[in-house]
């Protein structure tokens, strides 16, 4: 399963009363196709995953899918905390036509090493689509480590990626080390992608991607075809704006941003609320300085 270098997470747009917009999230789909983007993960952390109904994660699945058609992979984040409810969104995303599953760390409960091996064995098991794993230990305090990921990809033949945001260097070390090539590492923070790049790693699943994708994609193309001074050129010229994606919980600096350019994605459901005064400045200074306001 090719998923390409740049896989974008996109947000979910909702409408003025809060509500799904689903024509302009296969707009917005539309759009990251055309601007660098390979793939697209639909309803991951980035697309507020945590808020949205099983009935409007499963239609927000099936309406991109059918939009997009064979262009591109579509990979369905369904996992979230429990895993039998994970196992049933699975299940019935991969009926709805999608390419790939994403599948995160359960959180807040925090099982031991042996728990996150059994969830994600029990989605693997549960479908025929290959699965990306998942690893974000600052949202869901909890980190996989390299033995259990290195047993999930030896113990499944579907289990084909990690996303990893761990910015341990180690950890990324040791997990491509122990893992073989059909096995791979996305980074998943879109300031180490070239870190990570010159691991090992096969791309990035990003977010800012929505703002700058072409040069984040030429950024990646030139490091695989050995332009490394661009590459690290690139890196540091992208660094403030990846960096300021996160100055307050994501995605809302990204959504901000993208409403300020146009797109009018509407605000994030609660408990997310909007960017301070002081933030929302220096976005706007942001997409100056970067010409795209």
């Amino acid at each position: 399963m090719d998923f390409g270098r740049l896989i974008t997470a996109m947000v979910t747009p909702f409408d003025a009363d809060g509500r799904v917009d689903y024509n302009k999230a296969c707009e917005l789909a539309a759009y990251l196709l055309d601007n660098g983007s390979d793939s697209l993960v639909v309803c991951g952390t980035t697309g507020e995953s945590p808020t949205l109904s099983s009935e409007e994660k499963l239609r927000l699945f099936a309406e991109i899918k059918r939009f997009v058609g064979s262009k591109t992979k579509i990979i369905a984040g369904t996992s979230c905390y429990g895993t039998a409810l994970s196992v049933e969104l699975s299940k019935k995303a991969e009926s709805l036509g999608v390419d790939a599953i994403l599948a995160v760390t359960p959180y807040y409960n925090k099982p031991p090493q042996d728990g996150i091996y059994a969830h994600f064995a029990s989605i693997a098991e549960a479908v025929s689509l290959p699965v990306i794993l998942y690893n974000v230990p600052s949202r869901t305090n909890l980190n996989m480590e390299p033995a259990t990921t290195v047993r999930l990809a030896t113990d499944y033949k579907n289990i084909v990626a990690l996303k990893e945001a761990c910015p341990s260097m180690d950890q990324v070390s040791e997990i491509i080390k122990m893992t073989g090539d059909d096995f791979l590492l996305y980074c998943g923070e879109d300031s180490l992608t070239l870190p990570m790049l010159s691991l090992g790693a096969a791309g990035v699943i990003s977010v800012a991607s929505h703002l700058v994708g072409k040069q984040l994609k030429k950024m990646i193309d030139n490091y695989f075809a050995g332009n490394w001074q661009a590459a690290r050129s690139a890196h540091f010229e992208l660094y403030p704006l990846m960096r300021k994606m996160f100055i307050t919980s994501s995605p809302l600096p990204l959504k901000y941003c993208l409403n300020r350019l146009g797109w009018d994605v509407g605000s994030c459901r609660l408990p997310l609320t909007e960017p301070t005064k002081e933030q929302k400045q220096i976005l706007d200074n942001m997409l100056i300085d970067y010409q795209l306001l």
